[in-house]
């Protein structure tokens, strides 16, 4: 059996239970190509908590996704099986104890050959992730699009916070930082030397004021030639998207790219062989009334199944 959403010309898209993209809820792995899974919690922010109700808020408005990315030029629906599995289990209050338990609900998922697209939930959770993934696949590149390294040394003393994930990543060999691209950011610093620090650890990191003035296929290109043929995750912080587009998050930084060029960046990404993919720090509470933060993260999560169907059906991508 292969698993695709309900048809919406026989049911309304307001209708029936809210899962990603009107999928079915199903538990079981078999015959499954992505498994979208929900991870709500948000013990590691630093600022502005919500995003504990992010998974549902983007489940909520990707009821409007249709199959066909006309951009792309590839029919999500026919390349994948995609259910939505649910969200993980995780203890509020007890940050690392969720990490734990992140891991330890993936890796099974990995381990069935089924590539998990999750829903934030905070970017600490990505840590969990590649836990997960490595143990399966090895050592990952890693493609991160965010307004904030997220490479910070510790916050208040704590070593596992949403702003120190990708330090702890390199540290824990999850992440080959030489193969490895982050891209988009900006804002204040601490200081002068967090510039350089992405580069210290070994990444190629790309400023807002560089990749602005990179092409979506120039910017493509190079992540390409920095992956090469290495298992890969993608891990999108909706912060990397201007606040004028994307307000309902937990530490927005204005003067960044908008919906329309953060899709165009993502959607640059075919080609690489990602085995897992996020979306991350989506605060509905600050998204009334019009929810356009989570109408911008239902679409990202598509581009990145659309990313997937484009490498299952073979080929490069075909669209402009």
């Amino acid at each position: 059996m292969r698993y695709g959403p309900a048809d919406s010309s026989k049911t309304p898209r307001f209708t029936g239970v809210r899962t990603f993209m009107r999928l079915p809820f199903v538990e079981t792995l078999d015959d499954v190509d992505v498994a979208i899974i929900g991870v709500p919690t948000d013990d590691a922010v630093s600022f502005k908590s919500g995003a504990r109700f992010g998974p549902e808020a983007i489940r909520s408005a990707s009821a409007l996704l249709r199959p066909y990315n006309q951009r792309l030029r590839v029919d999500v629906t026919e390349q994948l099986s995609m259910i939505d599995h649910g969200d993980l289990p995780t203890v509020p209050g007890y940050h690392e104890r969720t990490l734990d338990l992140i891991r330890e609900h993936l890796e099974p998922v990995h381990r069935a050959g089924v590539v998990p697209l999750c829903l934030g939930g905070d970017h600490s959770m990505v840590l969990a992730e590649l836990r997960a993934a490595a143990a399966v696949h090895g050592q990952l590149a890693l493609v991160h699009l965010d307004a904030h390294a997220d490479i910070w040394e510790s916050y208040y003393g704590a070593r596992y916070f949403h702003g120190t994930v990708f330090k702890r990543a390199v540290e824990e060999g999850l992440v080959d930082a030489s193969a490895s691209v982050q891209a988009g950011m900006r804002g204040t610093l601490y200081g002068e030397s967090d510039i350089e620090e992405p580069r210290r650890l070994g990444y190629d990191a790309i400023y807002w004021d560089e990749l602005e003035q990179l092409t979506p296929g120039a910017y493509g290109d190079r992540v390409r030639a920095r992956v090469g043929d290495r298992p890969a995750f993608l891990s999108f912080d909706i912060d990397f998207v201007d606040p004028a587009f994307a307000p309902a998050t937990g530490t927005p930084e204005v003067g960044g790219p908008s919906s329309g060029q953060a899709l165009a960046y993502l959607r640059a990404l075919h080609g690489i062989d990602f085995r897992g993919f996020d979306c991350v720090e989506v605060a509905p509470v600050y998204d009334q009334p019009a929810n356009i933060t989570a109408w911008v993260a239902a679409s990202a999560c598509f581009e990145m199944l659309s990313l997937l169907a484009v490498g299952r059906r073979g080929g490069a991508a075909t669209g402009p």
